[in-house]
């Protein structure tokens, strides 16, 4: 099958990309000119289309003549809530009148959402598909948002939503960032480290994604993808520890205050160089809710997934990656 991929040179895209060139899959991958793309072409099976979610016209010439379309393209950081809106939910609408007008016989649109459009779980159980969104972050409404316009067309084109709690692995930046605290002697610790969260390996989200091309459900479904495990953050951090070979000699959580205010000099920083960063006071919100945890029992039954790497073993495959490559 021809596939339209967005978001193809990012984090979770590259691996998508890997695993439909490995199944045979033509790729056509939604690029920037400016994308970093050597990874992309050390591919078989991937062309590129150059433009991005935001211009409707590159959008609508990348949709001809394919037979999936996986977004996976988003904004996981913005300077404002206008530039999530922008990209998460224009960017969506875009791709799905376009699919509309020159796609109307596409197989599956597979939209790549997030547990945070549905938000945290008050009581620490894991949440369902069933549970009534309250997304507590501008990103985690954008995603929200992006769901809707998806769910607006269901009746039209056949559509599937796969929301991941937090993706780590191989090639991602935003995780990495724990991995560099403990190199550098800080364990990550917000508070007393007893919050607890869902968590995803980066090939087995990708294999969702690929996995709800041919999984015969019901448009408009949604679903969780998680590793099976509830993690204690402190305890992850331990493995994540065990797995750097380091242990961090700070070792005190920080409080909430104490994060708010870095989260202020954060945000002084991207203004003066008009960039977004990723800790800001919205993201408190999001830092500061206790459980963020999902239950993905229907995607193993619906979509025939099973997640095949923990958090132990992800975690020591990424830490050689990020010192393979220099990162470390």
């Amino acid at each position: 099958m021809r596939v339209l991929l967005t978001g193809g040179s990012g984090f979770l895209g590259s691996h998508i990309a890997e695993q439909l060139s490995a199944a045979g899959h033509q790729v056509r991958a939604l690029v920037r000119k400016s994308s970093n793309k050597k990874f992309l072409e050390s591919l078989s099976n991937v062309e590129f289309a150059f433009g991005s979610v935001e211009d409707a016209a590159s959008v609508a010439s990348a949709v001809e003549g394919v037979d999936v379309i996986i977004h996976s393209a988003g904004l996981v950081k913005a300077r404002n809530a206008a530039e999530f809106h922008e990209v998460n939910v224009l960017g969506t609408q875009h791709l799905l009148d376009a699919a509309l007008a020159r796609a109307p016989k596409l197989k599956r649109f597979v939209h790549v959402s997030s547990l945070a459009a549905v938000g945290p779980s008050p009581d620490g159980r894991p949440v369902s598909g069933e549970r009534e969104p309250n997304p507590v972050t501008n990103y985690g409404r954008s995603k929200l948002a992006s769901e809707r316009v998806v769910r607006a067309v269901q009746h039209l084109l056949p559509v599937t939503i796969i929301r991941p709690p937090m993706i780590y692995g191989p090639r991602d930046n935003e995780s990495f960032a724990f991995f560099q605290s403990i190199q550098r002697g800080v364990l990550p610790l917000l508070g007393d480290g007893q919050n607890t969260l869902s968590m995803i390996y980066v090939t087995d989200a990708a294999s969702a994604c690929v996995r709800a091309i041919d999984a015969d459900v019901p448009s408009g479904s949604s679903y969780f993808v998680e590793d099976g495990v509830v993690y204690v953050w402190k305890e992850a951090l331990e493995q994540l520890e065990a797995s750097l070979g380091k242990r961090a000699f700070l070792r005190v959580g920080l409080p909430l205050g104490v994060l708010k205010l870095a989260a202020m000099g954060s945000e002084v920083v991207g203004k003066a160089r008009n960039q977004a960063v990723m800790l800001t006071r919205d993201k408190v919100n999001e830092l500061k809710e206790r459980h963020w945890v999902c239950d993905a029992t229907s995607t193993r039954k619906d979509l025939g997934w099973e997640p095949k790497v923990n958090w132990l073993d992800g975690t020591k495959t990424a830490a050689k990656w990020y010192r393979d490559n220099g990162w470390l």
